[in-house]
């Protein structure tokens, strides 16, 4: 099994930066694509960022260049740097991850995509 855990949320004054982190551990192989989204009171959950496993990064036009991802492959982990906030980024942020498990005992592959449990980020203005 894998799991991922979110970090690193919190209260911030409008305009002030947040760091979340998301980490992956159990029984893995390799980790590809990950990406966070989010999800506000009422709305649906909505892609924030992604970033590749060779580190092509891609962005929702709300949060070009106020967000930055990034991932550090020897921790299993991604990041999530935010900064200038808005009172219209409060949402519950989630990870998400597609994961290569290492080989079961027929030798073959485990493939799971995983979500973190959430992490709330409140603006206030």
């Amino acid at each position: 099994q894998v799991q991922l855990v979110e970090s690193g949320g919190g209260l911030v004054q409008a305009g002030g930066s947040l760091r979340l982190s998301c980490a992956a551990s159990g029984s893995i192989f390799s980790i590809n694509a990950m990406g966070w989204y989010r999800q506000a009171p009422g709305k649906q959950r909505e892609l924030v960022a992604t970033i590749s496993s060779i580190g092509t990064t891609n962005y929702a036009d709300s949060v070009k260049g106020r967000f930055t991802i990034s991932r550090d492959n020897t921790k299993n982990t991604m990041y999530l740097q935010m900064n200038s906030l808005k009172p219209e980024d409060t949402a519950v942020y989630y990870c998400n991850a597609d994961i290569r498990g290492q080989r079961d005992e027929a030798g073959l592959y485990t493939y799971f995509e995983v979500w973190g449990q959430g992490t709330l980020v409140t603006v206030s203005s």
